[in-house]
Parts: structure tokens; sequence; C-alpha cells
């Protein structure tokens, strides 16, 4: 009983069966990034292998700090967005190694915990404006899903213009087929929707010949080497002023992906104090920290809290029971690694664009009646995805944001610190 107590959990108000059930439905709505992440960071020349121990090591550690420390139903793992930044623009993007985007990870981490424990996050998270927020949380969307459709083939590259719809092969074939499945579980409402979505067109991509089953296959084994991944850091690429702005922009994309995930999902609940702010907040922002850290040193990218934990908060989930339930899926998971590496990804891209359009959702929080407010939030999103670089929107949308406040007379709706940023971008732009 001592130990249900350091979760949280009191007999009185909660039942040990509805927070296990809780937790089980939570790892099934993203278990997913077990497939995905080590797809997408694969990519960058990372051991696939590697990168799968990491994030089901990565998830379990964040997970259970938020079960113990903040005692709160929610789940970590790596984030969707930032690993695509991390592989496609830092790595393919940028140039620079694996190793150096790992390094700039963890130190965002370090960064991250310093912010936390000194209460300085308040002021990172004030210096965006609130529409620009929600502007690159849906631009991240539309970012991760034109991935999806380009590395399964459905989006190619055309000289005439730029990109067209490309050949249905086998491979185009079956991540359309997956969107489709996917959407049609989640209409169903069915709990683990995008991680059905990708057993299928596992399995339907077996006949197809995308799904390659090699000789003497067994689903169980022991869990995949860290050794490839493990402490590769590389210190000496990250001082200059291109990777100082880069991890400037993975700090603030981790506290709003973090703040804006234990809000929404404890909205309504006794989560969420009278004043409209989630109990035990800060312990959640430091197992964020902690785990991001950690997990660069396992090998993985920047580790946030889910927002499919609301999936499990919604069965009734309401203390670090819940939580701790999904770490030790994610560590039973260690042993199943053949099966989920097996995934090809053709068969998560389904994941991919159903998570980009769970993001887009955002903009219907913008502002469009204000142009001073809609251009910048419009600047932000398309260039995300016209210069492949979620970086690269960010600091054009922030820049035209201070512009336009600054040239019609709105100067007092932009801080000094957004100031000083805008700056540093032109500065940049201007040095290059």
């Amino acid at each position: 009983m001592k130990f249900l107590q350091l979760l949280g959990f009191s007999p009185e108000r909660h039942k040990v069966r509805t927070e296990v059930i809780a937790g089980l439905t939570t790892f099934l709505t993203m278990s997913y990034i077990l497939a995905v992440n080590p797809s997408i960071l694969s990519a960058t020349g990372m051991d696939k292998g590697a990168v799968f121990t990491a994030t089901a090591l990565a998830s379990a550690i964040g997970t259970i700090l938020i079960a113990f420390f903040a005692k709160l139903p929610f789940a970590q793992a790596p984030s969707m967005g930032i690993n695509a930044f991390f592989a496609f623009t830092l790595v393919l993007g940028m140039g620079y190694s694996w190793e150096a985007a790992l390094t700039a990870v963890f130190v965002e981490g370090i960064i991250f915990i310093l912010l936390t424990a000194f209460n300085i996050r308040e002021q990172i998270v004030r210096c965006i404006p609130k529409n620009l927020r929600f502007a690159i949380s849906a631009g991240i969307g539309m970012f991760i899903a034109f991935i999806g459709l380009k590395n399964a083939g459905i989006i190619v590259a055309n000289e005439a213009t730029f990109v067209a719809l490309g050949k249905f092969t086998p491979t185009a074939i079956l991540a359309s087929l997956g969107i489709v499945i996917s959407a049609v579980l989640i209409v169903l409402k069915v709990r683990g929707a995008l991680f059905y979505g990708i057993i299928i067109c596992t399995l339907v991509g077996i006949p197809l010949g995308v799904t390659n089953i090699p000789d003497g296959f067994l689903p169980v084994s022991m869990p995949q080497s860290l050794a490839p991944t493990f402490l590769k850091f590389d210190f000496a690429a990250i001082f200059n002023m291109d990777m100082m702005l880069t991890i400037f922009a993975l700090v603030f994309m981790d506290i709003f992906n973090t703040i804006g995930t234990l809000i929404g999902a404890a909205a309504n609940t006794e989560m969420m104090d009278e004043k409209g702010n989630v109990k035990n907040v800060k312990a959640a922002m430091m197992a964020d920290a902690v785990a991001t850290s950690a997990g660069a040193m396992l090998g993985t990218s920047t580790v946030t809290t889910f927002v499919e934990s609301a999936s499990g908060i919604a069965e009734g989930g309401r203390t670090g029971l819940t939580s701790f339930s999904t770490a030790m899926l994610f560590l039973l998971a260690l042993f199943f690694s053949p099966l989920f590496l097996l995934i090809p990804a053709a068969a998560t891209t389904g994941a991919l664009v159903l998570v980009g359009v769970f993001m887009l959702s955002a903009i219907q929080e913008i502002d469009l009646s204000d142009m001073s407010e809609a251009l910048p939030s419009f600047i932000t999103m398309i260039t995300m995805i016209l210069t492949y670089n979620i970086a690269e929107g960010m600091a054009l949308g922030l820049i035209s944001y201070t512009l336009v406040k600054l040239l019609s007379g709105q100067c007092k709706q932009v801080s000094v610190t957004l100031y000083i940023v805008t700056a540093l971008l032109i500065l940049r732009y201007i040095l290059q």
C-alpha cells in the first residue's frame, strides 16, 4: 500500500483496476512511437535497433519519473515533430551529424532542467505570442504529414512543379491504405487506433512485398544493443550561432508541447486546481527535462509528455499508477523488438498523417481576423513545409510578427525578449 501511496493512489478515491486499464490504454494509443521513431531517426544513419531500445527506455524513464514525482497519469516518449526536426532539419537539412544533433538534445535537456529549477520557463513561454504557438503546433503537424507522404512515395519531386503525386507503387498503395484504416479506426473510437493501423498495414505488406520477413524470424529476443548510439556525443559541433538558436528552438518546442499537453488533458479533472493550474506541474516538467537528457545519452531525440495520455485519463486514470503501468509496458516491449523493427516505413505513414491531423486542430485557436496575427501565423506554417525545415518556419514567423507589429504601430504588443530574439534571428540570416 505504501508503494501505491508513492504514486498518489488513494484506495478511498481510486481503483487499481481502473488505473491499470488506463495505463494499458495510454500505452496502446502511443505505442506507435516504438515503430515510427526508429524509422524517422534511422534516416540520419542511426542504428534502427539501438534507437528502438533508446526509445523504449527513454519513454519508460520519463513516465516513471512522472509517476513518482508528479503522481500524474501522463506518459512520455520521444516527441513526434521534434524527432522530425532532429532528422530532417538538423541532420539532413543543416548537415550536422546525428552525434551533434544528440548533443544538442542533451544540452537542451540540461537547460530545461535549469529553467524548471529556477522557474524561468514562464518567461520563455510568454516570449512567444499566443497565436504563433498555435501556428507552430499546426505547422509541425502538417510537416509531419508531408514527411509521411514523401517517404511513402505518395508525394514525389517534380522538375516543373517541385512536387507532384507519385505513382501508385505497392509501397504507396500500402501507405494510402494505412491512412484510411487509421482514420476509420479513430472514427470508430477504437483505443490504440494508430497502433492497430500500423499492425494491419504490416500484415497487408507481406503479400505486397513491402514487409520483408527475414529467414529464421523470431518475434521475441533480448533487447537490441544500445552500443551504436549510447553516449555518442560531439560537443565540438554545437559551439556556433546556428546550433545555439537550434537549441533555443528545441527548448521552447519542448516547453510548449509539455505545458499544452498537461493543461489540455487535465482540464475539468481534479488534477487541475481552482486557478486552472495543473497540480505538480513543476515536477512533471522536471521529469520531462531529465528524460530528455537521459534519452539523448541513450540515443534518441527530445522526450516530451504525450497528448495520447488523454486516452488513459478518459478511461479514469488519475494517479501515477496509470503512468507506472504504461512505463512497465514500455519495458516489456524491449523484448519484442523484432516485431516492431519488422514494420516497414510505409506502414507508419497513416500514423504520421493522422498525428498531423490532430495537431492541425490548433489552427482554430488562431485569431485570423487580425492580419497582424494571421500573416505571421500563416508564414510560420507554410514555410515549415516549403523549406522542409521547422526551425526556418519558426524563425520567419517570429521575424514577420515583430516587423508587422512594429511597423503598424503596435510595438507595445511585442515583448522586449521577442525584440532581442528577432534581432538575433535577423542577424543569423545576414551572416549566412
